[in-house]
């Protein structure tokens, strides 16, 4: 396809009137030498000519396309954009140049790709080589707007409608994206993504009927994809089918028995049907296999809230709380790698030092403070005094940051000073209502003052829910195919 561009190219600079300073080779014996793959021959000629002529835009752009040719991209790029220099608006220059730079995805195709469309609206190579690039610099606005321009054109490019679609997920426009990826399913027959991806928007938009119908034909008894079979089951949950999801949910874990998010999902049905202890007994499973699982200690501490077993549910809440330490001080450690490195030592000697720089900074003194904990100091040690005095300090200076009054819940439930950490639980809901961690802080804390199972119960149940949306928000967030193809190749209608 390259090459066939670059002759059409060259096809262009040869049907030009030739402008000569003195004895010229005639067109015809360079055209025959590039046509006969004499690239040498021809290279030795333009030179020759190019000495006498070097302000023949016409001869560099054909020094161009001989060696894009010959496979020489840097020397191509050279000679395209001596002709662009010398010719700015010339198009066999600036589609040779383009050509080349496209191959690799470079950036540098993207100015000349807009003059070429400014030049000629309706270039559709040049629209499409431009959306895609947009896409793959990250320019996702830029490059829905391209495609929009050439949908009509893109109707058989699977790579074109993959990028298309995948820009339309990122900006959040699901009903548009919905039937680019009806447009892609035919055109890949041998592969599931894009059904899966559709299905994905179209649980995603409570089009779950439809959903269905999509990935019916993916539910073959050799289907050994777990996550298509976990999409199947929320479709079929929501569409009033529980038996059919519960069964493709337990397939899911046998299929990938290591994975916690199949045996949240159960959870979550479970929760959905109070089935509070066949969850329960799942998750059990799940964390013989997976016994770092915090995801899976949360579902099982919400299960047993809903059975009343308070104490079991707090082991649980605690234990989800220090195995998920790493991932919340990832929410403020920026690029502080020793916690990638797993040396708290040093993490807290540099972020003291960060301290003494930027002293009012609650996010540095709140990521102190969550490291200080992360060390599980005993309750009224000097670390966990001097942990207590920078979560005060962060919650003074910025009151709306839930995670200060979390850790502040945290710890005053370790002093069972259980009123404070109630009144800190109220606050975390108060900027947060969806936070589940102030809710089973609360929960927690309120059957430690005293209150009864019965008392107790609304709360469990906003907990349950907030479990289920949390977990759903989680899934979608993970469940997206669309790949992050290769650098745009020279081939923008190709497939995929």
């Amino acid at each position: 396809m390259f090459r066939s561009i670059l002759i059409a190219g060259f096809s262009v600079v040869l049907a030009l009137p030739a402008t000569s300073q003195g004895i010229r080779v005639p067109i015809s014996t360079i055209e025959s030498l590039i046509r006969s793959q004499q690239y040498d021959q021809a290279l030795r000629t333009l030179k020759d000519q190019l000495r006498g002529n070097p302000a023949d835009f016409k001869l560099w752009t054909l020094e161009g396309v001989c060696f894009a040719l010959q496979g020489n991209d840097p020397e191509a790029v050279a000679a395209f954009d001596r002709a662009v220099q010398i010719s700015p608006n010339y198009m066999p220059a600036l589609k040779g140049e383009a050509q080349v730079l496209y191959k690799t995805g470079d950036k540098r195709a993207i100015p000349l790709l807009e003059r070429m469309v400014k030049f000629d609206p309706t270039d559709t190579t040049a629209h499409e080589m431009l959306a895609m690039l947009d896409k793959h610099a990250g320019d996702c606005r830029a490059a829905a707007s391209q495609f929009l321009i050439i949908q009509d054109a893109i109707v058989n490019h699977p790579d074109s409608l993959e990028a298309y679609g995948y820009c339309l997920v990122k900006l959040n426009r699901t009903d548009d994206a919905i039937p680019v990826f009806r447009q892609l399913i035919p055109l890949l027959p041998g592969r599931n993504y894009p059904s899966y991806d559709l299905a994905v928007l179209l649980v995603e938009k409570k089009s779950n009927d439809e959903a269905v119908k999509v990935l019916d034909p993916l539910l073959t008894s050799d289907q050994i994809d777990p996550d298509v079979l976990s999409l199947a089951s929320e479709a079929y949950e929501a569409a009033g089918n529980t038996p059919k999801a519960v069964e493709l949910q337990r397939q899911a874990i046998v299929l990938d028995p290591a994975d916690s998010t199949n045996y949240v999902a159960f959870a979550v049905l479970c929760l959905t049907h109070d089935s509070f202890q066949v969850g329960i007994d799942m998750l059990n499973a799940g964390l013989k296999r997976v016994t770092n699982g915090s995801s899976l200690y949360l579902s099982r501490g919400v299960l047993y809230a809903q059975l009343g077993e308070f104490d079991k549910a707090e082991a649980d809440f605690n234990m989800a709380e220090k195995l998920d330490t790493t991932q919340s001080l990832g929410a403020y450690a920026g690029d502080l790698t020793v916690l990638q490195e797993n040396d708290p030592a040093k993490a807290l000697v540099r972020i003291r030092d960060q301290l003494k720089a930027q002293p009012s900074s609650p996010l540095l003194r709140m990521l102190l403070a969550q490291l200080l904990m992360n060390g599980t100091p005993e309750p009224g040690s000097p670390a966990f005094k001097e942990a207590m005095q920078d979560a005060l300090t962060v919650e003074t200076s910025k009151p709306d940051l839930v995670s200060a009054h979390n850790l502040l819940a945290s710890m005053y439930m370790s002093l069972k000073q259980y009123d404070r950490a109630i009144k800190e639980c109220h606050l975390a809901l108060q900027y947060d209502p969806s936070d589940e961690s102030a809710m089973y802080h609360l929960v927690i804390s309120l059957r430690h003052s005293g209150h009864n199972n019965d008392e107790l119960q609304p709360l469990v149940k906003r907990l349950s829910e907030m479990h289920q949306e949390s977990m759903h928000r989680e899934t979608e967030r993970k469940r997206y195919r669309l790949v992050e193809e290769e650098p745009p190749g020279a081939q923008p209608n190709g497939g995929g």
